[in-house]
């Protein structure tokens, strides 16, 4: 028997040796050599317009979190929104973080009232963009949107970096504002977030910042959102400009890191950030948040929810009566 087992052991050094060889020389060849093998699409979601059919909610004029019951299927839609909120530094400090978070929530598209719970960051195979998927910024479906700079993919191909505003001005429009609200998410309601948050006191600059890159496979990839805050030392408008370009380069390389690690391949990242003077005597909170959300039933055009997919935003507001 031992005579046996030897013989077979000496019958594979060379085979295995090869294998091991081609394994390690395919890992570490890099990307273009090395590519992951993938489940492949989802039959279920084989497509934008049944994703942004299950998204739809069950409140004629408020959305709703996803994963809460009475959603028309297995969608949901992503909205990007970015601000910082300020108050006078005269309660306890987890009072002044709680008003100035608040704050931050009721600045720019309103995402008041919620109850956010926090996610680790990715707009999924039954997922969609408000502002790029549906309901389009003008600059994204005209393809006149302004490259800022390339960053090296970790496969060495260079891919665009775009400004994200258009995204969070389509959000700001989906919601409305505190003062003009028309399809917000119901108060009260739970609502998974991707979000990053930074509370400070003055005197100093607080910031905050949030990215979106694009899967170039979204049927087996998805897209991942990169949120980021925090503060700067800084002297003048010129050091203001210098850090918010050497902070989009970071982030954008994160998102090429992230991408390496899960084989992912990403063709376009679009960033935005905030910053703000926080005066002495007040605090300050710099919120970045992407709600997952299903839309409201009046937020439908002639009650068919593919449609928003073929439309701007310009066109979604037209149709909605809406005034910007």
């Amino acid at each position: 028997m031992d005579n046996m087992v030897q013989r077979t052991l000496f019958c594979f050094p060379a085979p295995l040796g090869v294998t091991v060889f081609l394994c390690l020389t395919c890992c570490f060849l890099g990307p273009s050599v090395c590519h992951a093998q993938k489940p492949g699409d989802e039959p279920a979601l084989p497509s934008l317009s049944k994703v942004v059919n299950g998204a739809i909610g069950p409140f004629e004029k408020y959305c709703d979190g996803y994963g809460n019951p009475g959603a028309s299927g297995l969608g949901y839609i992503c909205a990007m929104t970015l601000d910082i909120g300020v108050v006078k530094q005269d309660m306890d400090t987890v009072l002044n973080g709680i008003v100035s978070y608040d704050r931050a929530e009721t600045q720019g598209a309103y995402i008041g009232q919620i109850n956010m719970l926090v996610a680790s960051s990715f707009c999924g195979l039954n997922g969609a963009l408000w502002g790029y998927d549906l309901a389009r910024a003008e600059e994204i479906a005209s393809g006149k949107a302004a490259v800022l700079f390339e960053v090296d993919r970790h496969d060495r191909k260079k891919i665009p970096v775009y400004s994200a505003e258009p995204l969070i001005d389509a959000a700001a429009r989906l919601f409305g504002t505190n003062q003009k609200r028309r399809f917000p998410i119901l108060p009260g309601s739970h609502v998974i977030c991707a979000e990053k948050e930074y509370t400070s006191q003055g005197p100093k600059y607080i910031w905050s910042a949030i990215a979106i890159s694009i899967a170039e496979d979204r049927t087996v990839d998805s897209c991942l959102f990169i949120e980021d805050a925090g503060e700067v030392a800084v002297k003048d408008a010129n050091d203001l400009a210098k850090f918010g370009d050497e902070l989009q380069h970071k982030i954008a390389k994160c998102t090429v890191r992230c991408g390496e690690d899960n084989n992912a391949l990403y063709k376009e990242i679009w960033i935005s950030y905030r910053i703000k003077w926080i005066p002495e005597g007040e605090v300050g909170c710099a919120l970045v948040a992407a709600p997952y959300l299903v839309l409201a039933i009046n937020a439908i055009p002639d009650g068919k929810p593919e449609g928003l997919l073929k439309m701007t935003i310009s066109d979604w507001e037209k149709k909605m009566s809406l005034s910007k």
